[in-house]
């Protein structure tokens, strides 16, 4: 069965990959059940808080010379806002001009629900193109419109004709998918249908690397093969955009954002995905820069690179192995980058005394692509403190109080707060692309030292601390208690 198909919607990745958000075992046994999907996405008799498809879908609102307009609640697009600050840090950080957010909302209210809402939808269409003089315009969906069935399809193809030039949706109502990477494929399924041309000639030279904003930290390490770098989306052009079919091939920061897309690129026009882990850990470095110089018909480049920082770095990473020897470190984050930054421990020496993924994708878009959980295995062993959980703070935080690491590493910022109110020091990887490759790993080492050097302080922070929760939710020795139909 083809990966991409012309429908107007990509299926969530509950039906399409199997994902779930619960589990607690080891990562051996994730991994084994994941095979033949004997894993069940269990329902959650409590939920703390969660977060919407919807927010991922906004990676649109970072192409420059297009628009977005969220069809939707004025509040559903009230994160986007931060989009525009990070993407303006790094424009500025790249040397690159301002980025302008360029987004409206056609304002559904409660009488819309009752009536319909298409006419707003195509004001917002027109005031778009009337203040930001856009080439593309995307359309997000939300609850409200889906729950009342707005036909978003026919008023894109209207106002395409009218306006002259593509207007993509993007289908991503949150109660659609407890899984919120399901925005992402539904961005990139709209990019793929709408945006995305056949490629003129291939530019051997091209590498797709899908990512956040962030440090460009890529360019400096595939410069030196003779690559350029396009970074998608994040202040990405139009251009940039279209001809992203003519790549030598893709990778990513994780597979979680750039699964579906970079599949598509394979099959639907030859452009290979790198199947290698990312570059996040010494091992992990190697073997990215391998598959990229077997790509690329740049071997010897490859092997030049990694003997060169092997020499470079090898110093500071042994003083930073000494100086961390012994500690322990959990880690956080979304899927695939829970992995990444699960393996740069390994490369410091630290004992992984678990981890948490905040979803877990059964299968993959591409039955070929590498699987990061199964390389995190072949790289540190079984992990027997496994587990996934939706960014639930309750639960979070009883794991860290049973496992008592010394070190806490998260992706997501909400969740470091947790670990000072433990007296846990811990570090946010806000920017993915910062921890790449060999200095990669030794700037996260001198983090660690750095955050070790804070104990004292986070002490004292949690003798002051009262957490929200019962008596009883403290005592209770499960912190999946609620995944298991019990109620209290």
């Amino acid at each position: 069965m083809s990966i991409f198909s012309t429908t107007p919607e990509i299926e969530v990745r509950e039906r399409r990959l199997h994902s779930i958000i619960s589990y607690t075992g080891s990562a051996k046994d994730l991994y084994e059940k994941s095979k033949d999907r004997s894993i069940v996405h269990t329902e959650r008799s409590y939920s703390q808080c969660s977060s919407c498809a919807e927010g991922c879908a906004g990676v649109v609102t970072h192409i420059r010379d297009t628009a977005v307009v969220f069809h939707a609640p004025i509040g559903c697009d009230a994160g986007m806002f931060n989009n525009a600050l990070a993407s303006n840090g790094t424009a500025v950080a790249r040397g690159k001009q301002e980025f302008k957010l360029n987004m409206l909302s056609s304002n559904i209210l409660e009488q819309d629900t009752i009536f319909g809402a298409t006419e707003k939808l195509r004001n917002a269409i027109r005031e778009a193109d009337k203040r930001f003089h856009p080439r593309a315009i995307f359309v997000t969906t939300s609850c409200a419109s889906g729950i009342i069935g707005e036909d978003v399809e026919s008023v894109a193809d209207e106002m395409e004709e009218e306006l002259g030039y593509p207007i993509a949706p993007i289908y991503c109502e949150g109660f659609k998918s407890r899984i919120w990477s399901s925005g992402f494929d539904a961005a990139f399924h709209g990019v793929l249908r709408k945006l995305v041309k056949p490629p003129v000639k291939k530019q051997e030279d091209l590498i797709n690397v899908f990512n956040f904003e962030g440090t460009d930290t890529f360019t400096p390490i595939l410069s030196r093969m003779g690559l350029r770098v396009n970074y998608l989306l994040p202040l990405t052009s139009l251009e940039e955009v279209e001809t992203i079919s003519e790549a030598v091939c893709s990778t990513t920061i994780c597979e979680t954002l750039s699964m579906y897309v970079a599949a598509v690129l394979e099959e639907k026009y030859g452009v290979p995905e790198v199947k290698a882990p990312s570059p996040y850990g010494i091992d992990w470095t190697n073997k990215w820069l391998r598959a990229i110089g077997k790509i690329t018909n740049r071997e010897e480049q490859a092997e030049r690179i990694i003997k060169e920082d092997e020499e470079k770095y090898r110093e500071e990473l042994e003083y930073y192995k000494e100086k961390l020897k012994g500690k322990k470190v959990y880690v956080v984050s979304g899927d695939s980058f829970a992995h990444n930054l699960a393996n740069i421990g390994k490369s410091l020496g630290l004992e992984l005394v678990g981890a948490t993924s905040l979803h877990h994708d059964l299968k993959t878009d591409n039955p070929d692509s590498v699987n990061t959980l199964s390389a995190l295995i072949e790289t540190n062993g079984d992990i027997p403190n496994f587990s996934v959980c939706n960014m639930q703070p309750y639960q979070i935080t009883k794991i860290l109080q049973r496992l008592k690491p010394d070190l806490l590493v998260c992706r997501h910022g909400g969740l470091t707060t947790l670990g000072s109110k433990l007296g846990i020091p811990a570090i946010l990887e806000g920017d993915a692309n910062y921890s790449i490759g060999y200095e990669g790993v030794v700037k996260m080492g001198r983090r660690f030292y750095e955050a070790l050097r804070t104990k004292k302080l986070v002490d004292t922070i949690a003798s002051h601390v009262k957490l929200p929760y019962t008596s009883w939710w403290l005592a209770e020795s499960d912190p999946f208690y609620f995944q298991r139909g019990n109620e209290k």
